[in-house]
């Protein structure tokens, strides 16, 4: 499968997860929602509630026509609302990009890439399978490994700690960045301009 986004004329689609109500805002496994909402306001606009079961925005980013979602779902449902204005906006899965939370990449780095598993995320796997592929563009935004003990999926719906929430904005920013050089300049830019040495 070729890790070339659509034609220039046409609709990219960035989906940011997280998990819906106020209660969960700040939470680690909601880092997708924060980097969207950063998103949001380079378009220029405010999301509405769509049909497919996720909040939308259309507009221009990096150069490129896009629609912003963010599903209405919880993460271990985010594939159905994804899939659906993927369906709707008639957009094929290689002009999909998710941005999510990611355990395996340290706090303050990011990754992308194109394709590959789920890596225990059920976002991600809940987005494959209702694609029905895995060839897809992902924005990765580090969260880091709990400390000790702590089991994972209880570290991610926690809010970040003190000290990352000084980051927090800077790497939000940064991620919006990344995500918008994709649309703009393609992976492979992309990847040289923010992977970590």
């Amino acid at each position: 499968m070729t890790e070339d986004l659509p034609g220039a004329g046409e609709l990219i689609l960035l989906a940011g997860l997280g998990n819906p109500g106020p209660q969960y805002a700040g939470n680690r496994h909601n880092v997708g929602f924060m980097v969207l909402d950063e998103l949001a306001t380079r378009v220029g606009g405010k999301f509405k509630t769509h049909k497919t079961g996720g909040e939308v925005l259309e507009g221009r980013l990096g150069g490129r026509r896009v629609v912003l979602v963010k599903p209405r779902s919880f993460m271990n449902l985010s594939g159905g609302p994804v899939a659906g204005a993927a369906k709707f906006y008639k957009v094929p899965p290689s002009g999909v990009v998710v941005v999510h939370d990611e355990l395996d990449v340290d706090f303050g780095a990011l990754k992308l890439k194109f394709g590959g598993g789920d890596n225990g995320h059920n976002g991600l796997r809940s987005i494959t399978k209702s694609l029905g592929t895995r060839d897809y563009y992902r924005v990765r935004f580090g969260i880091g490994r709990p400390p000790g003990r702590q089991d994972p999926a209880d570290f991610v719906l926690k809010d970040f700690s003190t000290v990352e929430r000084k980051e927090l904005p800077f790497e939000v920013d940064r991620c919006a960045d990344a995500t918008e050089a994709l649309v703009g300049t393609g992976l492979a830019a992309a990847q040289n301009s923010f992977h970590a040495g």
